[in-house]
Protein backbone atom coordinates (compact mmCIF):
# COMPACT_ATOMS: atom_id res chain seq x y z
CA UNK A 1 0.00 0.00 0.00
CA UNK A 2 1.51 2.90 -0.85
CA UNK A 3 2.22 5.81 1.62
CA UNK A 4 1.97 4.05 4.43
CA UNK A 5 4.75 3.39 7.24
CA UNK A 6 4.52 -0.44 8.17
CA UNK A 7 3.63 0.10 11.56
CA UNK A 8 0.36 1.93 10.08
CA UNK A 9 0.08 -1.47 8.08
CA UNK A 10 -0.21 -3.55 10.91
CA UNK A 11 -3.46 -1.40 12.33
CA UNK A 12 -6.81 -3.12 11.86
CA UNK A 13 -10.67 -2.08 12.70
CA UNK A 14 -11.27 1.07 14.25
CA UNK A 15 -7.53 1.35 15.39
CA UNK A 16 -6.84 1.83 11.89
CA UNK A 17 -9.16 4.64 11.32
CA UNK A 18 -8.56 5.78 15.40
CA UNK A 19 -4.81 5.92 16.55
CA UNK A 20 -3.21 8.25 18.53
CA UNK A 21 -0.18 8.08 16.61
CA UNK A 22 -1.09 9.56 12.52
CA UNK A 23 -2.60 13.03 11.66
CA UNK A 24 -5.10 11.55 10.27
CA UNK A 25 -5.84 9.68 12.99
CA UNK A 26 -6.30 12.51 15.53
CA UNK A 27 -8.01 13.98 13.21
CA UNK A 28 -10.56 11.18 13.04
CA UNK A 29 -11.02 11.20 16.58
CA UNK A 30 -11.65 14.62 16.33
CA UNK A 31 -13.92 14.92 14.55
CA UNK A 32 -16.28 11.89 16.01
CA UNK A 33 -15.95 13.83 18.93
CA UNK A 34 -17.85 16.92 17.40
CA UNK A 35 -20.29 14.81 15.73
CA UNK A 36 -21.09 12.81 19.02
CA UNK A 37 -21.59 16.34 20.52
CA UNK A 38 -23.37 17.82 18.16
CA UNK A 39 -25.64 14.69 17.74
CA UNK A 40 -26.50 15.17 22.07
CA UNK A 41 -27.00 18.67 21.36
CA UNK A 42 -29.60 18.13 18.94
CA UNK A 43 -31.66 15.56 20.34
CA UNK A 44 -31.76 18.03 23.38
CA UNK A 45 -33.00 20.22 21.02
CA UNK A 46 -35.70 18.07 19.14
CA UNK A 47 -36.74 16.15 21.97
CA UNK A 48 -40.26 16.94 23.58
CA UNK A 49 -40.94 18.81 26.60
CA UNK A 50 -42.02 17.33 29.92
CA UNK A 51 -44.96 18.73 31.33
Amino acid sequence: MAGESAEEAKLTGLSKHFNGSTMRGRANVAKATYAVIGLVIAYNLVKPKKK
